[in-house]
Formats: C-alpha cells, sequence, structure tokens
C-alpha cells in the first residue's frame, strides 16, 4: 500500500539557464519560452493523474522560474501553491549572476567538489545545503503524512530529497542529472507486515516532452 507520495518537478528551462549563470535571487529572471513550453506539458500529464488521484498540496520556492512552473501547475490542476522561503535552492553569495565557469574555475569544481567549502564569499558549502534543505523535506513530509504532495523545484532540491531518503553520505561522490521539466517521483510503502520503506517509483522522467524534442528536431 501506497501512503505519502512526493512529486517533484524540475523548473523549466529559465533565461539564466540559457546565459550560463549563476541564477541566484538577483539574477533570475524567469523561464524562457522553452521553458513555458516544457511545463505545459508537465501540467498536462499531471492533471491526467490528478483526476483519479488528487494532489493534496502543491509548494514552489521563491525563485521566478519556480513560482513560474508551480503557477502554470496550479491553473492546469486547479490546485493551490504555497510558496516557501525554505523551498529555494542554495545560496551562492558573490557568485550570483556570474558565468559558472568563471564560478568553477575561481572554485576549483562546482559546488560538489568540495563540498564542506564555499564555491564562493558568501555561498553556502554542499553539504550545508543538504542538510537543510533535507530537514525542511523531512518536516514537510511529517506534515502531509498520507497525502500526495507536488513540488515546483530546483534540481538541488530532487538531490537533496535523495539524500534524505536513500540516506547517501553526505560525502558521496556520486550525483545524479536533473533535467529542465523533468518529473522525479517517491513513494511511502508499506507491507502486509506493515513494514515501511520508502522507494524511488521514478527519477528524471522527461517522457512528456517527447513532442518537444520532436518539434525542434523537425
Amino acid at each position: 500500500m501506497i501512503t505519502t507520495e512526493l512529486v517533484f518537478v524540475r523548473h523549466g528551462e529559465a533565461q539564466c539557464n540559457v546565459d550560463g549563470l549563476v541564477g541566484g535571487p538577483r539574477t533570475c529572471t524567469g523561464l524562457t519560452n522553452r521553458g513555458y513550453a516544457q511545463v505545459e506539458q508537465v501540467a498536462l500529464r499531471l492533471a491526467a493523474e490528478h483526476r483519479d488521484r488528487p494532489f493534496d498540496a502543491l509548494y514552489a520556492g521563491p525563485r521566478i522560474r519556480l513560482r513560474q512552473t508551480a503557477e502554470i501547475i496550479s491553473q492546469g490542476l486547479r490546485l493551490p501553491m504555497y510558496t516557501d522561503d525554505r523551498l529555494d535552492g542554495p545560496v551562492h553569495g558573490a557568485a550570483d549572476g556570474r558565468p559558472w565557469t568563471e564560478v568553477k574555475t575561481a572554485a576549483d569544481g562546482g559546488p560538489h567538489a568540495h563540498p564542506d567549502r564555499p564555491w564562493a564569499a558568501g555561498s553556502d558549502t554542499w553539504n550545508g545545503y543538504l542538510a537543510r534543505a533535507g530537514r525542511f523535506l523531512q518536516e514537510l513530509t511529517n506534515q502531509h503524512q498520507g497525502e500526495r504532495v507536488l513540488f515546483a523545484a530546483h534540481g538541488e532540491t530532487v538531490i537533496a530529497a535523495h539524500t534524505l531518503l536513500l540516506g547517501i553520505p553526505m560525502a558521496s561522490p556520486a550525483g545524479f542529472m536533473v533535467s529542465h521539466g523533468s518529473i522525479t517521483r517517491w513513494q511511502h510503502h508499506v507491507n502486509r507486515l506493515g513494514q515501511a520503506r520508502w522507494m524511488l517509483d521514478r527519477h528524471n522522467d522527461t517522457e512528456h516532452l517527447a513532442a518537444l524534442v520532436q518539434k525542434a528536431t523537425s
């Protein structure tokens, strides 16, 4: 039996992604036209699911690209949207707005490369972000036991959920690809013996975006 379900939608393509910039609060200007199209396809897919097994809540972080993603899903599912600052991505500090290539060169790699060291002045550490995001996701999971919850999320939030629910050590060198407009789903299962565990139903599912890929290549 499935009890709680957590469904994460990574935001659609944003302008800061196209420009290769660190998209912190000062820099994020929202989704591109392609990003809007990606999220519209997500909303269509989730709306069909919502009719049979309604979602109970929709959360988004505060950055523009997340709120725009959640707004499209909210309209498609007719589900209220809640914005919570604790669902924001990592704090980038002085890296906000700079090209990622410059930031990674100066830091000798991306945030994951030296997980206990800030990648710019005033930034998080990668492990610090994972711990903070994991604590909040655990709080939300406890709050919504037995419910289906949707998130318009950063890719880093999806990774934080995996780290929490899989019990991955903070220092693990492994990582996860999280594409724009992808769906990741966690389900809490309880078997006939009353034994419970989280199971990853799908990760980085982009099947609903196939029509956009075909259109772009035709």
